[in-house]
């Protein structure tokens, strides 16, 4: 049934303050090329989703030219369109793009030893190879007497390295408190510094001493730079006023979230 014998009234289609009667005779696809140029990027690409014919007639160049001239004036100045054409530009640059998801690294856990040294006062007081997949294990039981936040910590979700230590070490705050920590990989056989000899200057309030330091990474990732490595003392009271340590943390904070992200870090690093 037409629209006329349901209202009994000829259709009117208001373009830009101006009405215009259509006739029965006219093609939809003149309504249609009337229409689009008056929407958004995002209810265009929504109508070509109406079906095949609306998709044809949405691809046309001079819609997407005009959107594209709102968004970047200066690259509609060109005589010549973009290679690709207006349409492919505007879908392609008009919202940020998702992350990409990582690639298989080419390392694992299983192929690293950290080498952990930690001084007070230049008196070594830990010193110990650490397997990969200890540093991967974390800290599956907190020994009673940490504070409720720490334990959360500990407990809670997200992506941590760390591991437990023993026996444990008091941390005197008279003296100066130092680490080093360097990673070997068994596939090259070579090794990368993360931590050189840097001082634990804060403590936080969950129980916590960091220390940190720049990572260098291979000439061959020269645009990759400013990114620290910390290490974490965990620390809890000996019952003394006095703090011991009962594991180690290492972070690289919002650099590496993942077990993924971490190695794809450290097989940057500069290997020697």
């Amino acid at each position: 049934m037409s629209f006329e014998a349901i209202s009994g009234q000829q259709p009117e289609l208001n373009i830009i303050g101006n009405k215009y009667r259509m006739s029965k005779d006219w093609p939809y696809e003149v309504i249609l090329k009337a229409v689009f140029p008056l929407l958004s990027g995002s209810d265009l690409a929504a109508c070509m989703c109406v079906c095949r014919q609306w998709r044809d007639i949405g691809r046309d160049e001079y819609f997407w030219k005009g959107l594209c001239a709102e968004r970047w004036p200066s690259i509609c100045k060109k005589s010549s369109p973009p290679p690709f054409g207006y349409y492919k530009l505007y879908l392609t640059f008009c919202k940020k793009q998702p992350p990409r998801p990582l690639l298989p690294p080419n390392l694992s856990f299983t192929n690293l030893e950290f080498y952990i040294d930690v001084w007070s006062d230049e008196k070594l007081v830990f010193s110990e190879v650490v397997p990969g997949p200890i540093l991967q294990a974390g800290i599956k039981n907190p020994p009673p007497g940490i504070s409720d936040v720490l334990r959360l910590r500990l407990e809670g979700p997200g992506y941590k390295m760390m591991m437990a230590i023993d026996p444990w070490f008091p941390m005197v705050q008279s003296e100066s408190i130092s680490a080093s920590v360097l990673v070997s990989r068994q596939d090259t056989k070579k090794l990368a510094r993360i931590i050189n000899k840097s001082s634990f200057d804060y403590v936080d309030g969950m129980g916590r001493a960091f220390a940190y330091d720049y990572l260098e990474f291979s000439p061959l990732h020269p645009f990759i730079s400013g990114i620290r490595a910390w290490l974490s003392l965990l620390l809890m009271e000996d019952g003394d006023g006095g703090n011991v340590v009962f594991g180690i943390e290492m972070d690289f904070f919002d650099a590496a979230n993942s077990e993924d992200e971490v190695l794809w870090l450290l097989d940057m690093l500069d290997w020697k």
